[in-house]
């Protein structure tokens, strides 16, 4: 009698993704998965902001950290941090300790409340940018995959005009498509079909 072997095929994956399993984590059941609750948004609004400039894999290695110094990504919270609070934060070697992005965290919490009062949420304010569905690209390669967009362009520009920083262009293409407002998997990964 002939033994089969269980043989595991590892699933294709868009070519972004390192052999690390919290950057594979990540992709497998995060990246692009439409996002509608307002402290998530927020939180993913904090880590791109300090991601910028460097690899997303060093934000999601201190994202546990963000969590704890960010009050969970309680935006009323984060908006209430003062000076003292400011200091400590600097001095936190699990988060991005740079002084501009902290101080945008806390001043785009405060804006980011606003948004909250006059929409109802963030969600129903920023899914507007998309026609309130995800896009769904059809993409090849990760070559193809821009930084932009009209429709990041858009919502970059009026975060800007309402107070908050560290939301170019290329930042707000990376949370949307973080938060789903647009697929941007590859057609060759697995986790395209299962979104769109």
């Amino acid at each position: 009698m002939i033994r089969q072997e269980k043989i595991d095929i590892e699933p294709i994956r868009c070519g972004w993704v390192s052999d690390d399993p919290l950057y594979i984590a990540y992709h497998d059941t995060e990246w692009g998965v439409p996002v509608h609750d307002d402290r998530r948004l927020f939180e993913f609004l904090i880590l791109e902001g300090a991601q910028a400039g460097l690899s997303w894999l060093t934000i999601l290695k201190k994202r546990e950290n963000y969590r704890k110094a960010f009050s969970g990504f309680d935006p009323a919270k984060v908006a209430r941090f003062r000076e003292e609070k400011i200091q400590r934060l600097l001095l936190d070697p699990g988060i991005i300790r740079n002084r501009l992005k902290v101080r945008a965290a806390i001043n785009n919490a405060a804006a980011f409340l606003k948004i909250q009062d006059e929409f109802g949420s963030f969600a129903e304010y920023s899914w507007q940018f998309v026609g309130n569905k995800p896009i769904k690209n059809t993409f090849k390669t990760i070559k193809q995959v821009p930084a932009t967009t009209p429709e990041s362009d858009s919502f970059s520009k009026d975060l800007k005009k309402r107070g908050f920083k560290f939301v170019g262009s290329t930042i707000i293409y990376a949370h949307m498509q973080a938060v789903g407002m647009v697929n941007d998997h590859t057609k060759d990964c697995f986790r395209y079909k299962e979104l769109k």
